[in-house]
């Protein structure tokens, strides 16, 4: 189907409904088949609803979200669904409504009701996201669903987003940071030792703690603009970025990158949260619904998203027929342990503390007195190094955090 098509459908069926219909499709799809079930979404979406909340959703768009599978279509559509009507989502993808690292600003300003990005990214306006950024803080996926369903994620994380920034943290998708290598290592030796890396140039996102990581791993971090980052990885003048696995499964990245090394030495998370003020607004009834969508969403990623980097993306050594690496000739590399634990003792804060003293003296005054890095790192090491994410129980933060508190008192 070619664009021209689907901006047709979209002008006639409305764009918010031809994204959900699009979400819902598999495989070759004909433009009249999305047609016929974009009409369908509209026709259910006609009511009168109590209440339209605007979604702001960085770069994601339906094609993104097949590969990187962090539901933000499927909560926007869930929330329709269980509500009947009563909630209307303006899904606005694509950069149209903000990008990765102002969606948390626009939110707070009151554009969107609703916004996703990356945490990583959104801690360029929003400090406190940066309590999931350290360096080894979670060893595995598993470790940060675990941490995602937690009670004390309420008191960590969420309660101090709401409190200082009006930020009602929801549901968010879990991979891990590692460095995607340039066209320049297409014909390099796979990395085997992090000595290999000294003095290359990755570009980082956001949070300044991906940044302070590179820098004590002994390479250069670079802040430019993802077009930037394309032709610089394609050239040579840059030789990785600092991503998860699914962000670089887009054709256009892909293209460009030759080995993924799995470092894993930093969380990579694209969640979704609400402004505070508007899901108090709610009725209560609603507010309900909201989380238990959310806690349905997280269960939507954990299941979904693991099953897209094994048969989608290819995210592992010998990645299946028909996936993007597969396709793209990207090498995953996993580091044999000395590398990983040289990295980790260079730049993780219980190894290295010195570097990271002023921003865990900031977050715990931010927290209200909690020792963040050690209570957060006390939770992801509850969770078995090989778990599988599957494997993860879901549990009600919200709810739990609540039953904890009044035992408490």
């Amino acid at each position: 189907m070619s664009r021209r098509d689907f901006l047709r459908i979209a002008g006639r069926h409305g764009l918010t409904a031809t994204l959900f219909a699009a979400a819902s499709l598999h495989g070759q799809v004909a433009a009249a088949d999305l047609a016929r079930a974009a009409a369908l979404v509209q026709e259910r979406r006609a009511g009168r609803a109590v209440t339209v909340l605007r979604f702001g959703a960085a770069n994601l768009n339906a094609d993104l979200l097949r590969l990187q599978q962090s539901g933000q279509l499927w909560f926007a559509k869930e929330l329709e669904l269980r509500s009947e009507g009563a909630l209307r989502v303006e899904f606005i993808g694509d950069n149209r409504a903000c990008t990765q690292d102002d969606c948390a600003r626009a939110a707070m300003r009151g554009d969107v009701d609703i916004f996703a990005a990356a945490t990583q990214n959104s801690a360029a306006s929003v400090p406190y996201y940066a309590v999931l950024d350290f360096p080894y803080l979670f060893p595995s996926r598993a470790a940060l669903h675990h941490f995602f369903y937690h009670p004390a994620s309420e008191g960590l994380l969420r309660e101090p987003l709401r409190r200082h920034h009006d930020i009602h943290f929801l549901y968010s998708h879990c991979e891990l940071r590692g460095l995607m290598l340039g066209s320049r290592w297409r014909h390099a030796p796979a990395v085997s030792s992090l000595g290999q890396l000294f003095g290359s140039s990755h570009r980082v996102s956001a949070t300044p703690f991906s940044r302070i990581a590179l820098i004590l791993m002994g390479m250069n971090p670079t802040r430019i603009t993802w077009e930037q980052t394309l032709d610089h990885l394609r050239t040579g003048r840059l030789d990785g970025v600092e991503t998860t696995s699914s962000a670089v499964a887009q054709p256009e990245i892909a293209a460009v990158v030759s080995q993924a090394v799995e470092l894993r030495f930093m969380a990579g998370t694209q969640h979704t949260a609400m402004r505070y003020s508007a899901f108090l607004r709610l009725p209560g009834q609603l507010q309900d619904l909201v989380m238990e969508t959310a806690f349905a969403a997280q269960q939507f990623t954990q299941r979904e998203n693991e099953i897209a980097l094994r048969t989608v993306v290819g995210a592992q050594p010998d990645p299946a027929p028909g996936t993007a690496f597969r396709r793209w000739g990207i090498r995953v590399v996993e580091p044999p342990p000395a590398a990983l634990k040289e990295a980790e003792e260079r730049c993780a804060p219980h190894a290295n503390p010195g570097p990271w003293k002023l921003w865990r003296e900031r977050l715990n005054r931010a927290s209200g007195g909690r020792d963040v890095y050690e209570e957060i790192r006390a939770i992801a090491g509850q969770v078995p190094a090989n778990l599988p994410v599957e494997a993860v129980r879901p549990r009600r933060w919200w709810q739990n955090a609540a039953l904890e508190e009044r035992e408490t008192r």
